[in-house]
């Protein structure tokens, strides 16, 4: 594996080398993004979805749908003629492990990367996270050179680190994978985050870990894509990549404004961080001393998430890829507050 050379070669120039594009995922929150993103370039998208409601939403925004399982004799079938690949399927559940947490973060990513080779795809975007690097205790301005844990907060963390490992192994040979580490999707379309937080806000559960004081990093959902675009024409095979808005913001500071976006106040309660740690480890063994009947009210792998400072260094994707933000967190909330008041139309 030649870590020296860049996705594409010195040749790549543009979008248009891409095309046309493999996605999986497409129907997701991010996914969706990618298809508006890379269609207003001009990139054929093909994506992979398991449903025909899936497959009606990724047609209505231009991309080509693929109905089947995340499977490697189906995506190879459907990679045929592909160029690239972004995979973006995930289960992103933070509770406890289920069978799809292996079967999509882990197995669905072995037979999609083993697939790409087998049609020949050259260039290849794998959507990771901060996760992987994720122990349960805060992450001040890592780099991409932190090594991950010996022991994760959760099955998330686990099978996403996995996923990684899997990707590395398959880059090399004509086929060139790289790996983008974004935190905190945020931003239109939200219907992963968001939701959560404002249901939490308005039934009044929600309230704030020590304060909720600390520094986070976030990623508004435009940037991600304009980051994944440059990592398939410019990433260097095998490397990840953090991407983020830039500056962080204090985890209060930041969830508050995204609230304010959709007229919700938000709320003044504190908990102390030991509380809930002990609410969490509760929960979990009560989930698995019950087989699952016993739903855990938060997990460590929220906790690890949300409860600690959790910052990323860009500095390797600004040199690398020539990656800055292309929105701004004011322009992003913005935003958000025009589509809450129905003055921006989502589309």
């Amino acid at each position: 594996m030649n870590k020296d050379k860049a996705v594409g070669g010195d040749s790549a120039s543009g979008p248009e080398l891409l095309s046309p594009l493999f996605l999986t995922g497409g129907s997701g929150y991010l996914g969706r993004n990618l298809i508006r993103h890379f269609v207003a370039k001009g990139v054929e998208v093909v994506a992979l979805v398991r449903s025909q409601k899936s497959a009606d939403v990724v047609a209505a925004l231009g991309a080509r749908p693929m109905i089947g399982p995340l499977s490697e004799a189906t995506a190879a079938e459907a990679m045929k003629g592909c160029r690239s690949l972004v995979h973006a399927a995930a289960h992103t559940s933070h509770g406890l492990e289920t069978t799809e947490h292996m079967a999509v973060n882990v197995e669905g990513t072995r037979a999609t990367f083993a697939a790409a080779r087998q049609a020949g795809v050259q260039r290849a975007v794998h959507i990771s996270t901060e996760s992987v690097l994720l122990d349960g205790c805060p992450l001040f301005n890592v780099d991409e050179s932190r090594a991950m844990p010996s022991r994760f907060p959760g099955a998330y963390s686990r099978t996403k680190a996995e996923a990684e490992r899997i990707v590395r192994a398959q880059s090399g040979y004509g086929f060139e994978a790289v790996i983008v580490r974004p935190r905190f999707i945020w931003g239109r379309d939200d219907t992963t985050a968001l939701p959560i937080l404002t249901q939490a806000a308005r039934s009044g559960q929600m309230a704030w870990i020590n304060g909720g004081e600390y520094l986070t990093s976030a990623t508004h959902v435009a940037n991600v894509c304009h980051g994944i675009e440059l990592a398939l024409l410019k990433g260097r095979a095998g490397e990840a990549y953090f991407i983020t808005d830039g500056e962080p913001s204090t985890f209060r500071g930041f969830v508050s404004r995204l609230l304010e976006t959709q007229d919700i106040a938000p709320p003044e309660k504190a908990v102390p961080s030991w509380l809930v740690g002990a609410v969490a480890r509760a929960g979990e063994l009560a989930a698995r001393l019950s087989g699952g009947r016993v739903k855990p009210p938060v997990t460590r792998q929220d906790l690890a998430t949300m409860a600690v400072e959790v910052t990323l260094d860009i500095s390797k994707a600004r040199r690398d890829l020539g990656y800055a933000p292309v929105i701004s967190v004011e322009e992003g909330m913005a935003e958000l507050k025009r589509l809450a008041s129905g003055s921006d139309q989502q589309k």
